[in-house]
């Protein structure tokens, strides 16, 4: 890839474990892993895939919210945001506020709906065995998400492209995917690695590549002020990393 394309499309490194893969919201995300002191083992694509039961393992404990979780919480949320009010200089008592605490309690555990929900629950029945080994590509799947800094909005658009291995994906689920990680408190390179991640678990295929194209409104309404800033992000597994006509291909096709 020339060096115009990888200044814009910058892949998140991994971070070891200290057994040679990462772990991201309960995903091992290593392509490859290595024994203490041992030799590299096979890449994993060449392994055998593994069982659904162990797909559901390490997705289990991925739910961190119930919806009687939402119910319990509702009215300290609202309190939260009557001290905010106040805190402001407003009166939480006028005609116009009256019910905004509530509102915003509620608008917010929408906006962080993802924690209630487990990607095993998505994926379940929508893994199909099929003799398809070319690229598999999804673009523009709109997203919105919060800055988990200043708790504003992040959207934009996500590009995902995979290399099936003998199993693909219903096509709405790779947007099922991107809903649930990014309805979260998110920064930008978490969630790309994340949906990457989730989507490598699943299928175990021969590559994944993520590419998020969003504008931050931490930086559009405060800070640096900056209306057309856009923040591009990328990962790349399996054979979109190591293999670079791979890498091009798929980020050609999701500029055309």
């Amino acid at each position: 890839m020339d060096r115009s394309k990888q200044n814009k499309y910058s892949s998140n490194e991994k971070k070891d474990n200290g057994d040679g893969g990462s772990v991201l919201n309960g995903h091992f995300d290593g392509m490859v892993k290595r024994a203490a002191g041992g030799p590299q083992a096979p890449a994993a694509e060449s392994a055998p895939h593994r069982s659904t039961s162990a797909v559901m393992e390490s997705w289990k404990e991925e739910r961190t919210r119930s919806l009687e979780d939402n119910e319990m919480s509702l009215p300290s949320l609202a309190a939260a945001y009557t001290t905010i009010l106040r805190g402001l200089g407003e009166n939480p008592q006028r005609q116009g506020l009256l019910k905004t605490p509530w509102r915003a309690a509620t608008a917010m555990q929408f906006f962080t709906k993802g924690y209630q929900e487990k990607i095993i629950d998505v994926l379940n029945d929508a893994i199909f065995d099929e003799d398809h080994d070319e690229m598999v590509i999804v673009k523009d799947i709109d997203m919105f998400s919060m800055c988990e800094h200043h708790l504003v909005p992040i959207f934009g658009r996500v590009h995902i492209g995979y290399l099936p291995n003998k199993r693909v994906l219903g096509l709405s689920k790779l947007a099922r995917i991107v809903e649930i990680y990014s309805r979260r408190l998110q920064v930008q390179e978490r969630l790309t690695k994340q949906i990457a991640v989730a989507i490598t678990e699943a299928l175990q295929p021969t590559g994944v590549g993520v590419v998020i194209e969003a504008t931050h409104m931490c930086m559009v309404m405060r800070g640096v002020q900056k209306m057309n800033s856009k923040t591009v992000t990328s990962t790349m597994l399996g054979n979109f990393r190591e293999d670079p006509k791979t890498r091009d291909e798929f980020l050609r096709l999701i500029k055309s």
